[in-house]
């Protein structure tokens, strides 16, 4: 291994239905490249176990205050599906989403992070599908390297401005966690 070599394996697993999720973990994953060898992932070619990668990025869109079901997919789908709206829907958008592949996952790896894409308003108002993957992943033994994190979308679900650059920070603040050794 050459000295430039990343030192660090991470997988980045995502959800997404418009894209803007498949964006953020994408960005996520420019941002951290520095530090670790990356690997993203729609959650439908997501392996069930994730024991080769040193740390774990899980992101999802909330629906209806946490994590999509199968019916919220639905409906998502059929928004795609309405000429009022511009918007498209990503490929296997309907499948398998994040909560029923950590129900399948087996044990994760060591650290994770979780990230989401939500609508811009209070948390309170909105909920978080991070806080659901963080709760699952500590479930399952896992050790949280950063506090989760969201990417806000507008009313049309749309990323805001800026969203991108704050997800390849985010992606730069996880290297220099993983080098450090940090954990939140």
């Amino acid at each position: 291994m050459s000295d430039t070599a990343p030192a660090a394996r991470a997988a980045i697993v995502y959800e997404s239905m418009f894209g803007n999720t498949r964006r953020v973990a994408e960005a996520i994953a420019d941002g951290l490249r520095d530090g670790a060898a990356v690997t993203v992932l729609r959650v439908s070619d997501a392996p069930e176990s994730m024991q080769d990668v040193d740390l774990l990025l899980v992101g999802a869109p909330t629906h209806a205050h946490g994590l999509s079901r199968p019916a919220s997919r639905a409906e998502a789908a059929a928004w795609g599906d309405d000429p009022g709206r511009s918007l498209t829907l990503e490929p296997e958008a309907e499948g398998i989403g994040v909560r029923e592949w950590l129900e399948t996952c087996g044990e994760p790896p060591a650290r994770f992070a979780a990230f989401d894409t939500r609508a811009d308003m209070p948390e309170l108002f909105t909920g978080s599908a991070a806080k659901g993957i963080d709760k699952r992943l500590r479930r399952l033994g896992a050790h949280r390297l950063l506090a989760t994190h969201s990417f806000l979308v507008d009313k049309a679900s749309v990323l805001l401005p800026g969203q991108l650059d704050d997800a390849t920070a985010w992606g730069r603040e996880i290297a220099a966690a993983l080098r450090t050794g940090a954990a939140g």
